[in-house]
């Protein structure tokens, strides 16, 4: 599952500069090892200023059988940082050298953070492939492949899809669907909705849009962006790029527009998810 978190309380921004060094495993690709260091860069920034989140969950079970009690405990940690990164300013700066015949990707990145005070609401996602059930949970997708994604939330909030085709640079607003008068999906809490497929819509089925993800190189990698606040928000200007693609905008307008409602809107908070086609 993917998990994002809804703030209820005000937090402190900062603007930071951070630098990560990173040495990626021999089989894995540059692109691969540049995002992560990036991702890494940011984290690392956000524990340096507000530092780790632990939560602890026990757990004591108590069985009898045949006259003989036993007693098993367990016991759970997670960690997070208690921040979220608001946006990227300027371009990340990459170096890419070999120490000792090892690949060592090292960026430095500049952006803006948001201090997370308050307790978190988990909001879970899901993408699927070629099937709607939680079995087909996937990001890596052939050409062709069909995908879904299952959402839900413990509270009432709104949310707006984006993809992001990296080849291109173009962010592709896949909710609310072309053809729906609304700015935005609504969301009842404690439902699980299922998007892009026209079998989970009910009435509303006509305005389902369904995709397949496609490629024309041998690999290619697109990123999902998934939106969701508490606060009523409007989409992002797009305009229609092809017969086959839904509405979009360049990426640095995408990005302007999501850093500006992260920082109008405090609840406001995206998750995103890396898709890899092949052919």
């Amino acid at each position: 599952m993917l998990f994002l978190s809804v703030v209820v309380f005000a937090q402190r921004t900062e603007r930071v500069c951070e630098e990560y060094v990173y040495y990626p495993p021999g089989n894995m690709s540059l692109d691969d090892a540049k995002r992560i260091a990036l991702e890494r860069a940011q984290t690392q920034a956000i524990e340096k200023r507000f530092g780790r989140l632990i939560s602890q969950s026990n757990t004591t079970f108590i069985s009898n059988r045949n006259g003989e009690s036993s007693v098993d405990f367990s016991s759970s940690a997670e960690s997070q940082v208690k921040g979220d990164w608001i946006e990227t300013i300027g371009q990340p700066e990459f170096s890419i050298f070999y120490e000792q015949g090892m690949l060592v990707v090292k960026v430095v990145v500049t952006g803006r953070i948001r201090e997370i005070i308050s307790a978190q609401i988990d909001i879970k996602a899901e993408v699927l492939c070629n099937g709607t059930d939680l079995k087909f949970a996937r990001t890596d997708f052939k050409h062709g492949d069909d995908i879904y994604l299952y959402f839900q939330s413990p509270v009432n909030g709104y949310l707006a899809v984006y993809l992001l085709d990296e080849a291109t640079q173009m962010v592709n607003c896949y909710l609310p669907y072309e053809g729906s008068s609304e700015s935005i999906v609504s969301i009842e809490k404690d439902s699980s909705y299922i998007f892009f497929s026209r079998k989970h819509a009910g009435d509303n089925a006509y305005l389902v849009d369904e995709y397949q993800m496609e490629c024309s190189a041998p690999i290619e990698r697109n990123t999902l962006y998934i939106i969701f606040s508490t606060n009523k928000f409007a989409k992002a200007i797009s305009n229609k790029v092809g017969d086959r693609l839904p509405p979009g905008l360049p990426f640095k307008e995408f990005h302007k527009w999501l850093a500006k409602g992260k920082q109008r809107d405090r609840e406001m908070l995206h998750l995103t998810r890396l898709l890899t086609i092949t052919k």
